[in-house]
């Protein structure tokens, strides 16, 4: 029997761009041109002050693990705990949820703080998902 898979997202008109970027190895953000706030999850308005003049652009895919709690519990198809569910918070400001690889997935290892990049897992042929590993260097 095969192993249940990982939930697949489903990209939408206004998420699009996100997943064109992963797919080709780029995190892309939006940036509000009005009063140049940085957001995600993606959404067509700012968050910040409602203005529907919005641009996407490649972010630097840098960022610090902000919180995280390891799961030990098998109840997620696709995942073998145990395995961080974490908060990254990226060095353009906003956070985004996503999961700690190349890293034991305990509390010794898993420090708050440390300095994480983005990797992209694929999971089709349309879809990678942002995960975030220890920084090199």
């Amino acid at each position: 029997m095969a192993e249940p898979q990982r939930a697949r997202p489903k990209p939408t008109p206004e998420t699009q761009h996100f997943w064109d970027g992963t797919k080709a190895g780029d995190l892309r953000l939006q940036r509000c041109d009005a009063c140049a706030h940085v957001y995600f999850p993606p959404r067509p308005f700012c968050p910040s002050c409602a203005s529907r003049k919005v641009s996407v652009f490649k972010a630097s895919g840098k960022g610090f693990l902000y919180s995280y709690v390891i799961n030990h519990r098998p109840a997620a198809p696709g995942f073998t705990p145990p395995y961080a569910i974490a908060v990254v918070e990226l060095d353009e400001g906003p956070r985004m949820m996503s999961n700690i690889i190349d890293c034991p997935q305990t509390p010794e290892a898993l420090e708050l703080d440390m300095k994480l990049e983005v990797a992209f897992q694929e999971l089709d042929d349309k879809i990678a998902l942002p995960v975030f590993r220890p920084a090199k260097g």
